[in-house]
């Protein structure tokens, strides 16, 4: 079994990377943030042996990203499995959202936070700090940040404005009594 799926994956793989004309294909470019790259999608109907293994799989998806990122060649290709059934432009669309969500979420905690170069000996330590980024993270963007640089820069040195942020109220004054 392990063999012949083997040779399943390597038939997806060929027809989606070989084939003239895969039935789904679309094309995007993307210029910014240092990059100049043209994703294209090339998707076709799951086979039977993969919907057998994983019920509601409607199409196989190989997803290349090819062009210039920080001033390096790239070509990268991506395969997935979905149940969605729609169009090529749209299946697109999802897979590139997918990676919005790496962008905007792991990125700026691994390069802002610095969430990678923590060497903690704990798992408590891991579980607390990850949870203090994520608050972090979280109460920035609430209060209107999508930089966390640009919010770690506003707030770094206010301890009331830090504060506020997580909803801390200074407490009333207490009138003098008289």
């Amino acid at each position: 079994m392990k063999h012949s799926r083997h040779k399943g994956f390597q038939e997806i793989k060929d027809r989606l990377t070989y084939a003239r004309k895969a039935p789904l294909q679309a094309s995007k470019r993307e210029r910014k943030h240092g990059r100049d790259i043209t994703w294209t999608l090339r998707a076709m109907p799951a086979p039977e042996w993969v919907v057998e293994n994983w019920p509601g799989s409607a199409t196989v998806i190989a997803v290349r990203g090819k062009g210039i990122r920080d001033g390096k060649p790239t070509d990268e290709t991506r395969y997935y499995v979905t149940s969605l059934r729609t169009g090529a432009e749209a299946l697109l669309r999802h897979v590139r959202d997918r990676w919005s969500i790496e962008n905007s979420w792991h990125w700026p905690s691994d390069t802002q936070l610095r969430e990678d170069a923590h060497r903690y000996r704990e798992v408590n330590g891991v579980q607390i700090m990850a949870t203090l980024r994520s608050l972090a993270m979280n109460a920035l963007r609430l209060d209107g940040f999508w930089s966390i640089t640009e919010g770690l820069a506003a707030l770094a040195h206010d301890t009331r404005g830090l504060l506020a942020l997580l909803g801390w109220r200074e407490p009333a004054q207490p009138q003098a009594s008289g």
